[in-house]
């Protein structure tokens, strides 16, 4: 009540007086009701002022400790440097982090080609030394491989792919990949820093932490984890698990896609890679190619001759030659890839006339290899369509003959046939 007035407190002694007397129903005279609330308002106030200045000392007093605290920190640090000195990025790669404080940690990475040795990340110690070994890149030895590098905060790993097995004989052989079997790759020592009395232990990049006491960093199975059956599957077709890592394997005649993980078929026909004769026609398949003969059939009484490298065409028949007549006026040979267990029911492939002689314009499946995998619908007035009604799992090779046929008034003007080879791939890509 220090800030109160002397008046003010005698007037609040003097109605605390008169309250009590008029409990005892006293006579003795007391200020007025509009005097009391004038004193209320008043101690109120002085209230008020007391809670201000109480809280402004406060912030004053944090003020000044924060500014003891920075004073002794910046004490502190002029007697010593509290960085550790820069860590070199190994040959054949790069350093990513440009703090080199304690506590900090910074990460390696290899180009291309190149596989890292030693730890992926480094920590600065107390002791202002880092963390580790300098890890350095060994040049991976591969033949039919294309390597791809992905890093992100989260996961960092190497992906390998094998292609055509083609390639030149040359190259080095692809070097075995280390299994994950191996006490001595497979698990390791954590990265643990001391700072300020407390102890923080971390793991290299693909490693769990694990042990008693957070001591011990074990493999991390990305292959196990991420089983090909699964969606998000790693690799499309062969994960192989790595210390800290793995590698995705593309069958032979593969390449490795852009993301590291799918695999793109190789076209052996385009870049002159198979062994196909000059006489034959190359057709790329999925993950391989085939060398086709085109010839034109032996039919009694009907001469054909190959008017194009797909293309078979008869001869004029005999008048009343009913042997020759019946014979196909044309024969089309048209080869196609597809995957392994293709969803049906699915276009593979339509028949068309260019120009109707006839009053009637019919389709069919004449013949051919698997049968049952194929069905023809008319899809238009001039218009056949070959679909495939069942999946098919490769490696296969089927056939389907379509037959167009032109009449008039139910007389066999033409019949047009074509051909259709499928060759299914062992793969589902």
């Amino acid at each position: 009540m220090e800030g109160l007035s002397v008046g003010t407190f005698g007037l609040l002694m003097m109605t605390m007086m008169c309250f009590h007397q008029f409990v005892r129903s006293s006579a003795q005279e007391c200020p007025s009701t509009h005097d009391l609330l004038n004193s209320l308002r008043q101690v109120e106030k002085m209230l008020e002022l007391h809670e201000t200045s109480y809280q402004q000392g406060l912030r004053s007093l944090r003020k000044k400790i924060n500014a003891l605290h920075n004073s002794t920190m910046a004490v502190f640090k002029t007697g010593r440097n509290e960085s550790c000195p820069k860590p070199d990025p190994p040959a054949h790669g790069r350093r990513l982090g440009r703090v080199f404080e304690v506590g900090h940690e910074v990460h390696f990475l290899c180009k291309p080609g190149y596989e890292l040795i030693g730890p992926r990340t480094r920590v600065c110690l107390d002791t202002l030394k880092w963390s580790g070994q300098q890890p350095m890149c060994r040049y991976l030895n591969v033949t039919t491989s294309s390597l791809a590098s992905l890093s992100s905060p989260a996961l960092s790993f190497t992906i390998s792919a094998a292609s055509s097995s083609s390639s030149s004989a040359t190259s080095p052989s692809l070097l075995s990949p280390p299994t994950s079997s191996s006490p001595s790759s497979s698990i390791r020592p954590s990265n643990c820093t001391h700072f300020l009395g407390s102890t923080h232990c971390t793991c290299d990049v693909g490693f769990t932490i694990s042990g008693r006491d957070n001591q011990i960093c074990t493999d991390i199975d990305e292959c196990h984890l991420f089983p090909l059956a699964q969606p998000g599957r790693l690799c499309i077709h062969q994960c192989i698990n790595t210390p800290g890592s793995f590698h995705c394997i593309c069958p032979p005649g593969y390449n490795l896609a852009s993301d590291g993980r799918s695999c793109t078929d190789t076209d052996e026909c385009e870049s002159q890679m198979h062994n196909c004769t000059a006489d034959q026609v190359c057709v790329n398949t999925y993950g391989a190619f085939q060398c086709v003969t085109v010839e034109c059939p032996k039919v009694k009484n009907a001469t054909f001759i190959k008017t194009s490298p797909m293309r078979c065409e008869r001869n004029p028949c005999m008048l009343e030659d009913k042997a020759c007549s019946q014979a196909p006026n044309s024969i089309s040979f048209h080869f196609l890839a597809v995957v392994s267990n293709m969803s049906a029911p699915r276009v593979l492939f339509r028949v068309s006339a260019a120009r109707v002689l006839g009053d009637t314009l019919r389709f069919g499946l004449a013949g051919g290899r698997g049968r049952g995998h194929f069905s023809v619908q008319r899809t238009g007035q001039q218009t056949g369509t070959l679909l495939l009604v069942t999946p098919i799992k490769g490696p296969a090779t089927l056939e389907a003959e379509v037959e167009m046929s032109e009449l008039e008034r139910s007389n066999l003007l033409g019949r047009y046939l074509t051909k259709v080879t499928l060759f299914v791939s062992p793969y589902m890509f």
